[in-house]
């Protein structure tokens, strides 16, 4: 390439009441002149001392600003030709184009044809959803957090934050801090009778995170996975993240239809499945169903995984016993997380997993993100040995059982037999039908427009259900914005 001679610099403006040194003024002009093809490749740009003289400033900033842009590779000097834009830029990467300011964001052009993502990708696209950009009514998985005992929580932070040991600094177990793992594994067998040791418990940044690991350990691209129709949307994602086939299995009043699963399905290699409360229609698998599944699992080699994200918080008896605790034969894996219990800025979930599978969640949850926040594993450790879990729950559980009972009141008071409840037994939210034909989607968009967050049960299932519905959250909703909230529904309706 030959060299192009000097020419007349574009003005270059420099702001001497800027913040911005001012050879990063000029640093940046000459580096923004030279992609948008104003100064060529080869082309000679005026020396230090000349450059400082025509702009009345000293030479020790356009020093600095050449240094810099030689040490990046836009500039290079000739001996006896001076300072030149490096011959080593390629001339189609460079495009004249007008001075734009250094803070306007990068204008990608657009192209006839989209560009290429992959397939997992777009399959995990989803549409506009208007109704989580409300924080209020009634927004689903939200606990109430102006209960928290944040003074508590603080000083847990504070003792561990104030001076923190060596261990908590440096890089931490992929399965987790230990002593938070002994504790979940002792609350677990306590409370929800699931049989484990901390050996068996790997942290995670919550229940989703929980999911795709299970997806990525489990199944290869192509193998098929039972999921509940209708059902966690979180799940269908997880799972086509590995490519696996989804196969909608219908849910009834018992839960899972296991005979159903196996007549669509008999070769599945796993089944995702919520049995103490499902997600969204609030039922409990029946014992006749369980034992259905777990034998069906066992004779077939398949793997089960059991989300269990709300079983805490249910109002007509003890929370309902782990389909981990009644499997004989490992096949199920228990998927637990605090974002509901807790808060869920947390981000601290678990995974139960059988022995012989630990090292191959071991590796993969190393392969993810290393390890979770070893700070807040031992604050969450202090919060439960201290007692501060556990009187939080017996709070929260008759504090939503009240929000519960103020969301049925209000329907009925506002809505009469507009809305079919179901489903309000247990959790923090309920699911209530819309009159036949109604479109749910249309109702929360224009829920959310008043501020309600109420989620369209359609969304749930993989094929257009017979009658639509919502999905409301009542947890995190106090007893006013309960009564505004259906207030608004009416109208949306």
């Amino acid at each position: 390439m030959q060299r192009i001679s000097a020419s007349f610099l574009p003005p270059i403006p420099l702001d001497t009441d800027s913040g911005t040194p001012m050879h990063r003024q000029l640093s940046d002009w000459f580096r923004r002149a030279i992609v948008d093809g104003q100064l060529r490749p080869g082309q000679r740009v005026p020396s230090s001392r000349s450059l400082a003289g025509e702009l009345k400033i000293s030479r020790i900033p356009v020093l600095g600003a050449y240094e810099q842009l030689y040490a990046e590779g836009y500039l290079e000097t000739f001996v006896g030709a001076g300072t030149c834009v490096a011959r080593s830029i390629p001339e189609e990467t460079v495009q004249p184009a007008n001075m734009k300011s250094r803070h306007a964001p990068l204008q990608i052009p657009e192209h006839r044809v989209a560009r290429r993502i992959s397939q997992r990708a777009a399959l995990m696209r989803e549409p506009a959803q208007s109704w989580l950009d409300s924080q209020g009514a009634f927004r689903i998985g939200l606990p109430a957090l102006e209960h928290f005992p944040t003074g508590a929580w603080s000083k847990l932070v504070n003792r561990h934050a104030r001076k923190p040991s060596i261990d908590m600094m440096v890089y931490g177990d992929p399965m987790g801090h230990l002593p938070l793992r002994e504790a979940i594994a002792e609350y677990l067998n306590t409370v929800r009778a699931v049989r484990c040791d901390a050996s068996q418990i790997l942290m995670t940044t919550g229940s989703q995170q929980g999911l795709q690991i299970c997806a990525h350990v489990l199944l290869d691209p192509g193998e098929r996975a039972w999921v509940e129709e209708p059902g966690y949307p979180g799940a269908r994602q997880a799972l086509m993240t590995v490519g696996a086939k989804l196969i909608p299995v219908p849910v009834d009043h018992e839960g899972l239809n296991v005979a159903e699963g196996i007549r669509r399905g008999r070769s599945a290699r796993a089944v995702y499945v919520t049995p103490s409360h499902q997600f969204p229609l609030g039922t409990a698998m029946s014992a006749a169903r369980r034992m259905q599944l777990l034998n069906w699992a066992m004779r077939s080699g398949a793997w089960i995984i059991e989300d269990d994200y709300d079983s805490e918080f249910r109002f007509g008896g003890g929370p309902i016993a782990s389909l981990q605790g009644l499997d004989a034969d490992g096949r199920v894996i228990y998927v637990g997380t605090f974002s509901k219990v807790v808060f869920p800025a947390l981000r601290l979930g678990y995974v139960v997993v059988p022995k012989d599978l630990v090292p191959a969640f071991f590796d993969a949850r190393n392969a993810v993100d290393t390890f979770s926040s070893t700070l807040y594993q031992a604050v969450m450790n202090d919060f439960i040995r201290e007692g501060h879990f556990a009187r939080h729950i017996r709070r929260m559980r008759m504090l939503y059982l009240e929000r519960r009972t103020a969301l049925l009141e209000a329907i009925h008071k506002y809505m009469g037999d507009r809305l079919e409840v179901i489903g309000a037994e247990a959790g923090m939210q309920l699911t209530a039908l819309l009159p036949p034909g109604v479109d749910d989607v249309a109702v929360s968009r224009k829920a959310g427009h008043h501020g309600v967050s109420a989620r369209p049960l359609s969304l749930c299932y993989a094929n257009p259900p017979g009658r639509g519905g919502l999905i409301l959250g009542y947890s995190g909703a106090s007893m006013r914005e309960i009564q505004d909230g259906v207030r608004k529904l009416r109208m949306c309706i």
